[in-house]
C-alpha cells in the first residue's frame, strides 16, 4: 500500500514539474490573436502565420529577454521558449501597427 501512495505522490510531482503545453498566437488579417498571453518561465509560445505575407515577432532591447526577432513566412509557424520572467512587448517590423504582449511569470 505504501508503494502505491509513494508512486502516486511521485507521479503528481513529475506532472507539476513539467512545462505547460505550448500556447498559440494566430496571425491572420494583420492581427496577432490572442494579443496578450500569459505563460510561465520555460513555457513555449507558437506563432502561426495564416496570412499570405511574411510577418515578424520583433522585441526591442530593454524588454524581458530582448532584443530578438523571429521571421514567420506565410503558412509557417515558429515556436520560442520563454526563459525570462517579465512582460514582453512585440510587434511586426513590416507592419508596426501589429502588436502583442507576453506576460511571463516566474515558476
Amino acid at each position: 500500500m505504501r508503494l502505491i501512495i509513494v508512486g502516486a505522490i511521485l507521479a503528481s510531482m513529475v506532472q507539476s514539474a513539467c512545462a505547460h503545453p505550448p500556447q498559440t498566437v494566430e496571425i491572420k488579417k494583420l492581427v496577432y490573436t490572442a494579443a496578450e498571453v500569459t505563460l510561465h518561465v520555460g513555457d513555449t509560445l507558437e506563432w502561426v502565420n495564416k496570412d499570405p505575407i511574411t510577418h515578424t515577432v520583433t522585441v526591442k532591447a530593454g524588454t524581458a529577454g530582448g532584443p530578438w526577432e523571429i521571421i514567420i513566412e506565410p503558412g509557417k509557424s515558429v515556436k520560442r521558449q520563454m526563459n525570462d520572467a517579465g512582460t514582453v512587448e512585440y510587434y511586426c517590423r513590416f507592419h508596426p501597427n501589429m502588436k502583442g504582449r507576453i506576460i511571463v511569470l516566474a515558476k
